[in-house]
């Protein structure tokens, strides 16, 4: 299965996947730990959302002395590509420009991120050529 071929994630499957993603296998008691740190949620519903993941396609999981561990069977980078691409096409009717637009106009960009927006365009150009 590739990752076009997954569901989209829901905002708390989002942040199920950015723990796995961040401690790159995990149990689910690790995934719990840190999500009730945020949210107060219930250990049950974090195995229940651990399994549906699993079931998705989005987890895969290994027995490793006798621990259940989880970890994601496509990278945060795929998925915020798949993601944005998805905003792109649905939002802004396939227009990147739109997008960029957006993100300017809204005054979240600072100074820092603009030098290095402007540092990847300027490299994406000498790739196309």
């Amino acid at each position: 299965m590739s990752e076009d071929d997954l569901p989209v994630l829901s905002d708390v499957q989002h942040e199920v996947m950015t723990v796995v993603w961040d401690h790159g296998s995990c149990t689910s008691s690790d995934v719990w730990k840190v999500l009730e740190e945020r949210r107060g949620i219930s250990r049950n519903t974090v195995h229940t959302l651990i399994v549906r993941l699993e079931e998705k396609g989005w987890l895969k999981r290994a027995v490793k002395d006798g621990n259940v561990l989880f970890s994601a069977t496509v990278s945060r980078e795929l998925t915020q590509q798949q993601c944005v691409r998805r905003m792109i096409d649905t939002v802004f009717d396939g227009s990147a420009e739109g997008l960029v637009l957006a993100l300017l106009n809204q005054g979240t960009v600072t100074p820092e991120e603009s030098a290095r927006i402007r540092k990847m365009i300027s490299q994406s150009k000498g790739k196309q050529s």
